[in-house]
């Protein structure tokens, strides 16, 4: 059925769900409707749109263990991850409902008393986004929840692997009271959704979080028109341990950050360097840490660890340790697999490297899996040196109890976003984007909104 996507439990490889997949010309009047309700909604009072978002928040929080079973389903995520999630998606709808109300204009001294000069602030226009399957929800309400609060109205193409989370999402936007045309989902590849939105004469933005090869493409084909973009492309995060850090807390930190969603988030530890002082120390600790995790179907009990997205993401993760293993790395945990790729699961047991060295290929490609590689360093320069030789900037932590130390890798170290002492930094309050080729624009906070306006200055004469 070439009009039908068929959606997989990574966990088994049983079907979940068939469903239509757009064609052009739907996705296409899809964009045209959300044109045509781009005005109605930006002229609606703010405290309106807040509140309509607001009630989206809580419809979806009614429903947060339904959400989240469904995402375990097709992700393979723990479920404790994904009510996690189901839960930081409405902390974007709550933050931006709030700041909907928030949208300021200001005025500016004339240089002349025959004048006044006004400067307001009014929505983008129609708003395309793409978004990612690793959290299907959290990263769509990142893109969504902003956009409608200040004005602009949304279609998003939703993760092939991963749509059924999303589209549950968004029905509940419809059952808060936000108009279809609105919001509005779109079920089709990324090539032809990417080809769509960027040519259409009705999306005024692009937003995306994904690849950094596809966020070139976009941002190219968006040039044509113009369009804004934001992009939360791909990240190759360091981690440095420094002689005088928490050994415990570093490893406990670690591991929380590095086997979330069986290593398959764009923020996750992908290179991790530690002091040759504490290295046996930090090897041990962390390699019985990461024994002790439960690696299985995300809907059982007690699992920490769920399956790898599809085969193209274990073969990249296998080929990535084998080539580690064959120059000359020590696995100290994992290295073992459970799949079976008729039916299409894969587990990976989460791994350890030691005696990792720079002619790895895990060095300098993002693993999207639960292999942890540990360096060791002598100075702290080589660390900031090896932590920064990447075209990635998007997140890097380090552990230290040197505000000194702290201070000075804070401002070596090339990323948007930062953890010291901490790698749970994702927060609606805050504003999460990458520097070099990891990004452009912000999302979350203040600055997360910002993307979405336009500034327009007006002089009014005939004071005098």
């Amino acid at each position: 059925m070439a009009n039908m996507l068929t959606i997989k439990n990574p966990a088994t490889g049983d079907v979940i769900n068939r469903i239509h997949l757009h064609s052009e010309a739907e996705i296409e009047a899809a964009l045209k409707r959300s044109h045509d309700a781009f005005a109605p909604w930006a002229s609606r009072d703010a405290h309106d749109r807040s509140a309509l978002i607001r009630a989206w928040a809580d419809k979806v929080k009614a429903h947060q263990d339904e959400i989240a079973e469904l995402m375990t389903r097709e992700n393979g995520k723990p479920l404790k991850e994904s009510r996690g999630e189901v839960t930081y998606a409405t902390n974007y709808l709550d933050w931006y409902a709030e700041e909907a109300k928030r949208i300021y204009g200001k005025t500016i001294p004339a240089n002349s008393p025959a004048k006044r000069i006004i400067v307001s602030r009014q929505p983008v226009g129609p708003v395309a986004a793409i978004t990612p399957w690793n959290f299907p929800v959290a990263m769509m309400a990142r893109k969504a929840a902003p956009a409608l609060a200040a004005g602009c109205t949304f279609v998003v193409k939703l993760a092939s692997d991963t749509p059924l989370s999303g589209m549950r999402f968004i029905d509940l936007a419809y059952e808060a009271g936000i108009p279809r045309d609105v919001i509005q989902y779109v079920n089709t590849s990324g090539k032809v959704a990417g080809e769509l939105f960027t040519k259409s004469p009705y999306v005024r933005k692009i937003s995306f979080t994904g690849s950094t090869s596809v966020g070139k493409t976009l941002i190219q084909n968006s040039a044509d028109t113009v369009k804004h973009v934001t992009m939360e492309l791909g990240g190759h995060a360091p981690v440095i341990v420094a002689e005088d850090a928490d050994i415990d807390v570093a490893v406990e930190q670690t591991v929380a950050n590095k086997f979330r969603n069986a290593g398959q988030t764009c923020v996750c530890a992908n290179r991790i360097l530690v002091h040759e002082s504490i290295a046996d120390e930090f090897i041990e600790k962390i390699s019985v840490a990461v024994k002790g995790l439960k690696v299985g179907n995300g809907l059982e009990d007690g699992i920490d660890v769920g399956p790898i997205i599809n085969e193209a993401g274990y073969d990249k993760i296998k080929a990535q340790v084998d080539d580690a293993v064959d120059k000359g790395a020590d696995v100290t945990a994992g290295d073992q697999y459970t799949i079976d790729r008729k039916k299409g699961y894969f587990f990976v047991q989460p791994t350890v490297l030691t005696g990792v060295t720079l002619d790895m290929t895990i060095m300098h490609e993002e693993t999207f899996g639960p292999v942890a590689p540990i360096m060791t360093f002598s100075s702290l320069d080589d660390a900031i040196e090896i932590a920064n030789d990447t075209p990635f900037g998007l997140a890097a932590y380090f552990f230290t109890n040197d505000y000194r130390t702290g201070t000075y890798l804070h401002d070596a170290l090339d990323y948007g976003i930062i953890g010291w002492n901490d790698t749970g930094i994702s927060a609606a309050h805050a504003p999460f984007g990458g520097m070099k080729e990891s990004g452009i624009g912000r999302e979350g906070a203040q600055e997360g909104i910002e993307p979405y306006l336009e500034t327009k200055y007006m002089s009014i004469g005939g004071f005098d």
